[in-house]
């Protein structure tokens, strides 16, 4: 009787162990929920909690507003909110700040498109997407280039909000996102914990404003398209959302990758930027950009690929020819390109390419130039393009979630967040993830859009991401390309902005038309 006892008291323990842990991977309805949990029992103990606080509690803001749209006067409501996250025993996990944009005087919101838009990272706000294709906007040259304080926003007129509900959605540790108090920031940080938890925001939010009938996009920039690619597998397994379309904004390659793959698909990029300076051959200047954009391809996969493929059994022949070309296509020396081995490091490349000028070229883009103390160091001192308009943005969404959101609050606003480690799960994962809904999913439309001087994610990655996802032909052709020419947050630029509003309009209508299901 005594041992009964015994192995009862036991049982019981260890069930309040488990729930104490509070579990975010409730159900484990996708692929690797049972080795992450295991993964994360020894980091709690490794990494230890947070302090403990207070917990956490929501808080809304509700406003109203109007402006031109799409050449339509728009009246809409603003949501400035925070959602707690619980777990399967109702103990908070964490909180998602979020600020919704729904178009008002609408007949039916169930045939009302919803996206859900955020920044990337890992571990940056959403504040960029937000005051770039939120319904306000900073103000820039037309060039996308930054002007003095004091700073000011205008309507944005090139707003999706015309043709989809907005939600502005900051990840976990960003913006006014946090965990709860006690957690272990670890079950938050990684490819699958952080789409996880993105479902589980998305599932509250769709429940609580009745919006499950609703058409649904996901709108991710940088890491933020990694996060989508995930997202749509995760959104179907866990809560059997499925989705219209997903735009993927300045694309992260998030294939598998080797090392030459790498210097082989960053070298367009390299040459549409020399390109933008006019440093090529009269042949190759002549040209527009999407062509010189081609030629540069036809290139790096081409004589390129094969002669890194060689190593040192490339034939001198070859190998000078190959020095040749590059030199050709890049605007660097010959010299310069063997001293490289053939391999072009971008982070050198920013310093390498204007050096005899005294200026280096920015990183998210390559249209801005900045200028260092040392001209002959290695690598450049700050991103020139970040430079540029990072304090309007960063001053004037201060201002404007204050002022016009009306969200009053004594908490940090984090902009870049410390989210390392940062559990990276398998190679190629989350491009397995956008294949796999993709396929069962036969409506899911993609649309990649790239920017020719973006050379944080330079679009030859992406495209060589899709064209090694094993798709069939019938799911291939529901995935689209946009380019522009401008760099990472081509929003910046005004014809740039207004090419993306059209491209969006067109993707969003098209995804939610009955002829856009598709069949194996």
């Amino acid at each position: 009787m005594n041992r009964i006892f015994a192995v009862g008291v036991i049982i019981l323990l260890a069930v309040c162990l488990a729930l104490a842990q509070g579990n975010p991977q409730r159900g484990a309805r996708f692929p690797g929920a049972e080795q992450q949990q295991q993964q994360q029992q020894p980091q709690q103990t490794e990494q230890g909690q947070q302090r403990r606080g207070p917990p956490p509690e929501e808080k809304t803001s509700v406003t109203h507003h109007s402006a031109r749209i799409g050449g339509q006067q728009i009246n809409y409501t603003a949501t400035a909110a925070t959602y707690i996250i619980k777990a399967d025993d109702s103990s908070p996990k964490a909180t998602f700040f979020f600020v919704a944009y729904t178009k008002e005087e609408t007949p039916d919101k169930s045939k009302r498109p919803v996206s859900f838009v955020y920044n990337g990272g890992p571990g940056s706000a959403s504040s960029y997407t937000h005051m770039g294709l939120g319904p306000q906007r900073i103000v820039l040259t037309d060039d996308g280039f930054g002007m003095p304080a004091p700073y000011s926003i205008i309507e944005n007129g090139d707003s999706f909000l015309d043709v989809t509900d907005l939600v502005f959605v900051d990840a976990i540790s960003t913006g006014y996102s946090r965990p709860a108090p006690g957690e272990n920031t670890a079950q938050f940080y990684g490819v699958l914990q952080d789409a996880t938890y993105f479902a589980d925001f998305i599932y509250q939010y769709l429940t609580r404003n009745e919006r499950w009938s609703s058409p649904k996009f996901l709108i991710g920039e940088s890491y933020g398209t990694t996060r989508s690619a995930q997202l749509s597998l995760v959104l179907q397994q866990r809560h059997q959302i499925y989705l219209n379309g997903i735009a993927l904004l300045s694309s992260v390659g998030f294939g598998n990758w080797g090392a030459d793959d790498r210097t082989i698909f960053f070298l367009p990029t390299l040459v549409t930027s020399a390109w933008y300076h006019h440093l090529l051959p009269p042949d190759l200047q002549k040209l527009g950009v999407a062509e010189v954009a081609q030629q540069a391809r036809q290139f790096a996969h081409g004589e390129y690929a094969a002669a890194l493929e060689k190593g040192d059994e490339l034939p001198p022949a070859e190998y000078q020819k190959t020095v040749k070309n590059l030199a050709r296509f890049t605007g660097l020396s010959p010299k310069y390109i063997e001293q490289t081995n053939l391999r072009i490091n971008p982070q050198r490349w920013f310093k390498e390419l204007m050096r005899d000028k005294r200026r280096t070229l920015g990183r998210i883009d390559s249209r801005f130039l900045g200028m260092d103390s040392d001209a002959a160091g290695e690598r450049y001192e700050y991103d020139p393009s970040l430079a540029s308009y990072d304090g309007s943005y960063v001053a004037m969404f201060q201002d404007y979630v204050r002022r016009e959101l009306k969200w009053n609050t004594d908490m940090y606003y984090t902009l870049s967040a410390r989210v390392q480690p940062w559990d990276q799960g398998q190679p190629g994962q989350p491009a397995e993830a956008l294949r796999s809904a993709m396929t069962q999913q036969t409506f899911l439309k993609v649309l990649v859009l790239c920017g020719y001087y973006d050379v944080a994610t330079p679009f030859n990655g992406i495209e060589h991401t899709v064209s090694h996802m094993n798709l069939e032909p019938s799911i291939r052709k529901n995935i689209s390309f946009a380019y522009y020419e401008a760099g990472h947050m081509m929003y910046i630029e005004k014809k740039s902005r207004e090419k993306l509003h059209k491209d969006m309009s067109a993707f969003i209508n098209g995804a939610i038309k009955p002829d856009a299901i598709g069949s194996p």
